[in-house]
């Protein structure tokens, strides 16, 4: 276990936030490398079913990853107050409460999986089965899903960054080969790349296990001696249950921006895949900051120094702030050209370049949004993070989408996003500073 209750936050952020992006680098090439072997190798159809649907599989994970969280927060904590016995403990109620979630979610995802498409708008013929076969696949690899996302958060609280990302890398090269083999020597088409991204994640879930039972000793194979701490649960419930409801509520919005951006056919539709992809990948510095922060806050407000919270947030803020309007200045620069690695058609590729060039000068207010939300959710203030989240998407970017479709065409529709990420920061800024949220403590000890 690595502490970040002493040092300068600086040097701790920064060396605990470089393995981070390093590896959701990895991840990102994971589902580029999908989107890559798709679009070039089966098609434009394939590309628009893969790229429309992962909305629902984020749909019917979220609560389990908004509870993955708590329980990561939970480890921070107690890694800060020096409880091991407790650390092992949230271990084992975590990995308990992943089967029975993925067990229930494989279940729910193969039988909504065609009304969810319906609802999306999604087009019928082969877009419509392709998308159905990605994502029953899909389902029945939650497992692999949730203990990946399991074992990243367990060691993200523990202070270890550096070990999930060796487990991810084997994972993405995996995933990689297999999508070649799969697509290209068996012809699976999006078969074969789901196939290969549920097997390179159940080859990580299984190396993160092996690295808890064997050098830290947090985690038995023997499932009768786990012990499942109601008290834990029900914490890390608190906490993390409305990033659950945030994220479900967040896909569920975007099923709604989806069905507006499938109403205009299969190459626009692929080309605002790809725009998101993009995006995704220029996110993830800020998913690293805030991760970092998460952590680092988690550990301090557990060893109760609230003073290098603040150091931490203040220096966090600035060192994404600078990251994040370098790459804003670079995407918009070059956006013909990354669209083009994706598609080589003309439509799609103004379609996406649409969206990003309104976009991206936006991008450094979610930064400052989305770090001090995470700031907030490792002291265990998760009520106003959801709150400045759930304002920001559904009362504001959402209806934001349609309005500017309808009035100025959907070349606009881009602008959302920047809509939305102002109002959510007018409601958790004035929170932030007025310092309730310190009052938060942590978890009682168990008896």
């Amino acid at each position: 276990m690595k502490t970040m209750t002493e040092g300068k936050p600086f040097s701790l952020i920064l060396k605990f936030s470089l393995p981070l992006l390093a590896g959701n680098l990895l991840q990102q090439m994971y589902n580029l490398v999908d989107s890559i072997v798709v679009g070039h190798l089966v098609g434009e159809e394939a590309l628009a079913a893969v790229g429309s649907t992962n909305i629902i599989n984020f749909l019917l994970v979220s609560l389990f990853l908004g509870l993955a969280l708590g329980f990561t927060i939970l480890v921070s904590q107690f890694v800060g107050a020096k409880e091991e016995a407790k650390v092992r403990r949230a271990v084992e109620t975590a990995f308990i409460s992943g089967i029975v979630g993925a067990v229930l979610v494989t279940i729910l995802g193969i039988l909504l999986t065609n009304p969810l498409l319906q609802l999306l708008n999604s087009p019928e013929g082969q877009v419509r089965t392709m998308s159905e076969t990605y994502l029953k696949i899909l389902f029945i690899g939650t497992i692999g899903t949730f203990g990946f996302n399991l074992n990243a958060g367990i060691l993200q609280g523990l202070g270890d960054s550096i070990s999930s990302l060796k487990f991810l890398a084997v994972a993405t090269i995996l995933n990689i080969i297999l999508d070649l083999v799969f697509v290209v020597v068996f012809g699976w088409g999006v078969a074969g790349v789901a196939w290969a991204t549920i097997i390179a994640q159940v080859v990580s879930f299984i190396l993160g296990l092996l690295y808890l039972n064997k050098k830290l000793q947090l985690f038995s194979f023997k499932i009768l001696s786990w012990e499942f701490s109601n008290k834990i649960f029900i914490e890390a419930l608190r906490i993390g249950l409305p990033g659950g409801v945030q994220n479900m509520l967040f896909s569920l919005g975007t099923m709604a921006i989806q069905r507006l951006i499938n109403s205009y056919g299969s190459a626009y539709m692929a080309g605002f895949s790809i725009s998101s992809r993009i995006d995704s990948i220029a996110f993830l510095p800020i998913v690293s900051f805030a991760s970092a922060a998460t952590t680092f806050t988690g550990q301090n407000v557990g060893a109760k120094r609230l003073d290098r919270v603040a150091q931490g947030h203040k220096t966090v803020q600035m060192m994404s702030a600078f990251v994040v309007i370098c790459i804003s200045i670079l995407v918009v620069l070059f956006a013909p050209f990354l669209m083009a690695v994706f598609s080589p058609e003309q439509e799609v590729i103004q379609a996406g370049v649409e969206v990003l060039s309104r976009l991206m000068p936006c991008y450094v207010l979610v930064s400052i949004l989305f770090i001090v939300n995470s700031v907030l959710r490792g002291a265990g203030e998760s009520l106003m993070p959801f709150l400045s989240s759930m304002v920001s998407f559904l009362i504001f970017r959402m209806p934001a989408a349609y309005i500017l479709d309808y009035f100025f065409g959907r070349s606009e529709i881009g602008w959302s996003y920047g809509i939305g990420w102002v109002f959510g920061l007018i409601i958790i800024l004035p929170y932030y500073f007025s310092g309730r949220w310190k009052k938060r403590i942590t978890p009682e000890d168990e008896k």
